[in-house]
């Protein structure tokens, strides 16, 4: 590097390119080392980003969903009933399976756009019956024992992060590894075959 600074005071012009890993690299390109951020620039991987949204969002709606079932859906109903939800009962069970199932159809990447728009709905219902009450912050620590920390209801950061992340899905697609995407494979096809 001192040589170049060197090189580069004495004759005016910057120092030649050099032969490296990933071919011809310029001085200042140097420090950098494997071209990593136009690897992931590239097209090639755009397609993948919503895989990791499908995984973590399904996820954490099955895992959601399966604790309601779990304990059963009159104890949410419960729960439903003290926030002044309508039709508790009925109310816990459309969204124990809408989480269990919706869930599950992220993960498959299956009618991600149909299916995210009734579980944005669940997610404003959460935040506005119950978490818009604790303020933005998802970890909301209200005390220090000599346990540990002492943390309280969650606020709706969760539930605005779950959203995005849906409405990504929606205007982004499902990616590969999708059954929405073998559909639509399946439909080009056929579609191509008629004409």
């Amino acid at each position: 590097m001192a040589d170049e600074v060197e090189y580069m005071s004495q004759s005016g012009a910057p120092p030649p390119a050099r032969q490296g890993r990933c071919g011809t690299q310029h001085p200042h390109e140097l420090s950098k080392g494997i071209p990593a951020r136009e690897l992931l620039e590239s097209d090639r991987w755009r397609g993948w980003v919503p895989i990791p949204i499908r995984m973590i969002l399904g996820v954490g709606f099955m895992i959601h969903g399966w604790a309601k079932w779990s304990r059963g859906p009159a104890a949410f109903a419960e729960l439903l009933k003290q926030v002044g939800v309508p039709w508790p009962l009925a109310n816990a069970w459309l969204v124990t399976l809408l989480e269990i199932f919706g869930g599950l159809a992220l993960l498959a990447g299956a009618f991600v756009t149909i299916v995210s728009i009734p579980l944005i709905f669940s997610m404003l219902g959460a935040m506005l019956t119950v978490n818009i009450r604790y303020g933005f912050s998802a970890v909301n620590t209200i005390g220090l024992t000599p346990e540990g920390p002492q943390f309280g209801p969650p606020g709706y950061e969760i539930n605005l992060l779950y959203i995005a992340g849906l409405v990504a899905l929606m205007l982004g697609g499902a990616g590969p590894l999708a059954v929405d995407a073998l559909r639509s494979r399946r439909w080009q096809r056929h579609v191509g075959g008629a004409a």
